[in-house]
């Protein structure tokens, strides 16, 4: 069955967000973008390239036009990249444009689930966990500050996670 509104997912990387978005957007028979995939394919290059030749701020004016871009789409599910949320501006169109679900992981899981993964250019450091955990303080609260569901996914299976956004849309439909 398809829900009106789009369903923009944010959260640290390793939290789930694409495996998610995309499962969630065939349940409700919506459209799926990830923000980083849309760069890369925008640009033709990977993000850590991106990173490469244009430092951080590169990429993070990029991603911020890719948000603009995206929320204004109607009835999508939309996964956005970790760091989103730090521009004050992507944190008023996801708000204001759709229903926020942040998905929140532990640092232990988000290290499990980027192990393997060398397309994550602010883990290459020396000391990844503490590079997390850093990233997580500064970015926890402003996950916050705009979700209109939190949803824990250690442990948990996709279906869980999508059961669980169906309940909280059916229950403040009304």
């Amino acid at each position: 069955m398809s829900k009106p509104g789009s369903f923009f997912l944010v959260g640290p990387m390793g939290a789930g967000k694409s495996t998610i978005g995309r499962q969630l957007a065939r349940t409700l028979h919506k459209d799926f973008y990830d923000s980083d995939r849309e760069i890369e394919l925008r640009t033709g290059v990977d993000i850590p390239l991106i990173f490469d030749l244009e430092g951080e701020a590169g990429f993070r004016k990029r991603e911020h036009e890719m948000i603009d871009t995206l929320t204004r789409l109607r009835d999508i599910v939309l996964a956005t990249g970790g760091g989103a949320v730090l521009d004050p501006d992507n944190r008023r169109n996801l708000a204001a444009h759709g229903q926020v679900i942040y998905l929140h992981t532990s640092v232990d899981q988000q290290l499990q689930r980027t192990a393997h993964d060398r397309n994550r250019p602010l883990l290459e450091t020396p000391d990844p966990r503490t590079r997390l955990e850093e990233l997580l303080a500064v970015r926890d609260p402003l996950y916050r500050e705009i979700a209109d569901i939190i949803i824990d996914t250690d442990g948990c299976r996709i279906h869980d996670v999508i059961r669980q956004v169906q309940k909280h849309y059916d229950d403040n439909r009304e």
